[in-house]
């Protein structure tokens, strides 16, 4: 690697760090601004309190690092135009795309740590901030499905209740169907169940059970019942923000078990597993923008360019986020609502560096 690719590289990460130590601690102070009001009425521990805002920075840093990486590069580029240095760099024969390769390892480096924060890091983070956030500044808010609950259990049996009740491991108007193949071998209905946590066990009032013969059917009815029943209590309704909190590996596992079981927040879990691909990605698109929007010596100066770049990061997360719930909210493709921003400024990126280039 030559003088000029560590010239650049050594600027290009260090601006990157030095835009994260400059707006973490504001987002820290601005988060805490909102939220102490809360946390001086709950009495929250201080330990408490400062493990939350270590986990709330690697959480924010995994959100954001595309918008911060994109400003840096936009603002030592920036400075490199005015300056006339890159003009010195290209004057002395050097192609524009011999110029753009340390732009590139940097964007290796920082899409690998990226790839290593969103798989492994940040799900645990994530998992210790929104613990801490609704078990202290939003006790009492509803954040798993409750009504309506239709789960299929495993290959041959499916479950119904009308109302689930995660506090009081308890279900209204539940309903157990056995399937062998296509054809309903029996049903047991029940107007209330409840999980006793000691021996594992569930007791159901008001039973119903129906055998469904070749002529007719048998129906028993029992006023009470204890049975063991095949599936977890506290795995048919995930919290809503599970997914974020697990791994690479462990969120391809549940992403399976959650299609088995017919889980209405198919696309939730979805746009949380593609997007830990794209974000990284974007690292080399945002890259890529930035430098051919920056690398021209412009009449306003670098205000010019930082107005530009920061109305180009701006449209990039109105994009994510918009087609994000999107996905979320409706049958809108996942897939296409996580990688359509990264298409999209992928082919800004080609039309601004052919111009950039020229």
């Amino acid at each position: 690697m030559k003088i000029l690719d560590w010239y650049i590289l050594k600027r290009y990460l260090g601006t990157f760090v030095l835009m994260l130590v400059l707006f973490i601690p504001i987002g820290i102070v601005v988060n805490l601004a909102e939220k102490i009001g809360k946390i001086l009425e709950h009495e929250v521990p201080l330990i408490e309190v400062l493990i939350y805002y270590l986990n709330f920075t690697i959480y924010f840093i995994n959100l954001l690092f595309p918008l911060f990486l994109f400003l840096s590069v936009i603002w030592f580029t920036s400075k490199l135009a005015m300056n006339t240095e890159i003009i010195a760099f290209l004057s002395s024969g050097v192609s524009f795309w011999r110029f753009l390769r340390p732009y590139i390892i940097g964007a290796t480096i920082i899409c690998i740590g990226a790839l290593v924060l969103s798989m492994y890091l940040a799900p645990q983070a994530s998992k210790g901030f929104n613990e801490f956030k609704y078990g202290y500044l939003k006790k009492g808010t509803e954040v798993q499905e409750t009504n309506d609950v239709y789960r299929q259990i495993n290959d041959s049996e499916y479950i119904y209740a009308s109302n689930f009740q995660p506090a009081t491991n308890s279900a209204s108007n539940f309903t157990l169907e056995h399937f062998e193949g296509n054809e309903l071998e029996f049903k047991i209905s029940a107007s209330r169940l409840k999980f006793n946590e000691e021996d594992s066990t569930y007791s159901l009032t008001n039973v119903n059970t129906r055998y469904v013969g070749e002529n007719d059917d048998v129906i028993l009815h029992e006023r009470t019942k204890d049975t063991i029943l095949p599936f977890e209590f506290d795995q048919l309704t995930p919290v809503s923000y599970i997914a974020e909190t697990l791994n690479y590996t462990e969120l391809n596992s549940f992403i399976e078990q959650e299609r088995r079981r017919g889980s209405g927040n198919m696309n939730r879990y979805l746009v949380v597993a593609y997007k830990r691909w794209s974000l990284p990605v974007s690292a080399f698109i945002l890259t890529i923008i930035a430098v051919a929007v920056s690398s021209r010596k412009r009449r306003g100066g670098m205000g010019m360019n930082l107005a530009l770049g920061i109305t180009l990061a701006f449209i990039f997360i109105f994009f994510d986020k918009v087609f994000g719930t999107m996905a979320e909210q409706s049958t809108f493709s996942p897939l296409i609502a996580v990688w359509f921003p990264n298409f999209v400024f992928g082919l800004l990126a080609i039309y601004l560096l052919y111009n950039a280039k020229r």
